[in-house]
């Protein structure tokens, strides 16, 4: 339901900024309650049902906190230069929507025995094939598509994902497992996202296992950590992607700054879904081969860019804006 509603301007325009929760039915176990936070955003006056970017974020108390370790300067840089990609949406003429996913599932170990998976389990700990946090936050980016599929003023066949870093490995999953979504941009997402596991640089199998990483994925998967090893596992990330085609995917990453999430392995796994999208007939990355920085590979349904800055999307949100509405057949008035 809108728990809270207003009119605002942003990039010149009057818009809607609605607060939204939902809550899920818990009536089988009264004791754990689980909420749907959203900030949903849209023109106050338009001719017809407009596109969405569905971005999964942290929450705000979270995000004031993270923030309050950054010099103003250190954000900006983060945020990138410019208007930011709210703003950049708004001017399209679309909507924007934030998924707070820590109100689904806690980001924690800690939180496994409540959230959407403890309620499944009624509180009790989990069993080795359950859903991991990653699985859990893409369960409520579904939740909230329904949500933005009852709205009129929303064109729910063009909607985008968007996350980044660990949310971006949640933006993956979600469009692989959410047919629905239209586009999705995958930012910095490295190990457990667009990364291949086999990749011996930057993150690891190890440091998905460790103890502030292990509740994203199911139990099961962490024996791949030990006594198994990452060559033991039956699927990797190129895979994942190739689940979501022939639907056009774009996947992108900083340079310096960004190397733990090996950029290179990202782009190699693109390269090795294409001839899913091939079959599909869909458009592949056109090169296997490691393109320079600032190239922007976006001609095909399966798009790279890395960009010339450290952990952040800031800069590669205007070409993706520009991947989406080529696709979507919707470029806005601008």
């Amino acid at each position: 339901m809108v728990t809270g509603s207003e009119q605002i301007e942003s990039a010149g325009r009057e818009v809607v900024r609605q607060v939204v929760q939902g809550r899920v039915d818990n009536s089988q176990y009264p004791q754990l309650e689980v909420t749907i936070d959203l900030r949903l955003t849209l023109p106050a006056r338009a001719d017809a049902p407009v596109p969405v970017v569905l971005a999964l974020v942290i929450d705000e108390a979270t995000l004031a906190q993270w923030r309050s370790r950054f010099t103003e300067e250190q954000w900006k840089t983060f945020q990138g230069e410019g208007p930011s990609w709210q703003e950049q949406v708004i001017a399209r003429g679309w909507g924007h929507a934030e998924l707070a996913v820590s109100s689904v599932q806690a980001d924690s170990g800690d939180g496994l025995a409540a959230g959407i998976i403890g309620l499944a389990n009624r509180g009790q700990a989990r069993q080795a094939d359950d859903w991991g946090a990653l699985r859990a936050w893409a369960w409520s980016a579904s939740r909230v598509l329904d949500y933005l599929d009852s709205r009129d003023e929303v064109d729910s066949e063009r909607v985008a994902l968007f996350g980044h870093s660990r949310y971006g490995k949640a933006a993956l999953v979600s469009m692989a497992f959410d047919a629905r979504f239209a586009t999705v941009f995958v930012s910095s997402s490295g190990e457990g996202g667009a990364k291949l596991w086999r990749r011996h640089f930057g993150e690891q199998v190890g440091n998905i296992a460790g103890s502030g990483e292990y509740h994203w994925v199911a139990g099961n998967f962490l024996r791949y950590a030990g006594p198994l090893t990452v060559d033991d596992l039956p699927v990797d990330a190129h895979q994942l992607i190739a689940l979501c085609a022939p639907r056009p995917v774009f996947i992108s990453s900083g340079t310096e700054g960004d190397q733990w999430v090996d950029p290179k392995g990202m782009f190699l796994a693109a390269a090795h879904a294409g001839p899913v999208y091939e079959l599909l007939g869909a458009r592949p990355l056109p090169t296997s081969e490691y393109p320079p920085v600032g190239t922007a590979l976006v001609d095909g349904d399966l798009a790279w860019r890395q960009h010339e800055q450290g952990h952040t999307p800031g800069p590669n949100w205007p070409v993706f804006l520009d991947f989406a509405a080529r696709q979507f057949g919707y470029l806005g008035s601008e």
